[in-house]
């Protein structure tokens, strides 16, 4: 089935303050469950096939640990954001592609690889199951500012930001990425994350699911309880 939504449904999910990334994501989850399969035609038409692809793009998975624990779908974003990839909707896609003007683009390749590189070994499974103090945490992250805008600082024009229009993004990209680590870090305050997998697998097994397998995956055509679709009047919910 295809959801067409008139413009008063949006404006309607807009003033109850989904945005439009969030409205297209539920649309698309719709069709999705309505759709019997997808044809090797409607596989071969897949927007995403000619879409800009990303080195930590999420793979589907029904292990418990990586359900919860999966940091791929936040590297994934940084990456293409650097990469200077715009966000396009097509045939209820969300898709990165491209820049167009690639010329324009404030990192290289090279400086890609360079951020993404060390963003990686901060967030990852090893950081947010770890168990920090608040001052821990701090110094961490601060560190870990201070040795990225230096690395930044001696090597921009290797990474591609070789005019000073480019150089105007210096300050922005480091606080990205520090904002990307502290979010991380923050997950492993005093243990959190860590106590709360280990939550998750015990409702798992007190509820005689099956080790391994968040409950969730269990009921593939339940609509999610926060699909905004279901605040347009019942219509497709």
């Amino acid at each position: 089935m295809t959801v067409d939504l008139s413009q008063k449904d949006i404006q309607d999910l807009k003033e109850r303050g989904f945005s439009e990334t969030e409205i297209s994501q539920a649309v698309n989850e719709i069709e999705k469950e309505d759709s019997t399969g997808y044809s090797q035609t409607n596989q071969a038409q897949d927007p995403r096939s000619n879409a800009s692809h990303s080195s930590f793009g999420s793979r589907a998975s029904d292990d418990i640990a990586k359900w919860q624990l999966e940091l791929n779908d936040i590297l994934e974003k940084a990456e293409h954001v650097l990469n200077g990839d715009v966000v396009k909707f097509k045939d209820g896609q969300i898709i990165w592609m491209p820049n167009p003007h690639p010329e324009g683009n404030t990192l290289n390749a090279n400086g890609v690889q360079i951020c993404m590189k060390f963003l990686s070994m901060y967030v990852n499974r090893n950081t947010i199951l770890a168990d920090y103090t608040e001052e821990e945490v701090r110094y961490k992250v601060l560190d870990f500012g201070k040795r990225f805008n230096n690395l930044v600082f001696l090597k921009y024009d290797e990474m591609g930001m070789d005019n000073e229009e480019k150089r105007k993004e210096y300050a922005s990209i480091v606080g990205a990425m520090t904002d990307i680590v502290h979010s991380a870090y923050a997950r492993a305050k005093d243990g959190r994350e860590r106590e709360s997998y280990r939550k998750m697998i015990n409702v798992n097994q007190a509820s005689g699911g099956q080790m391994g397998v968040p409950m969730i995956q269990q009921q593939p055509q339940k609509r999610g309880f926060l699909n905004p679709m279901r605040y347009i009047g019942g219509k497709y919910a």
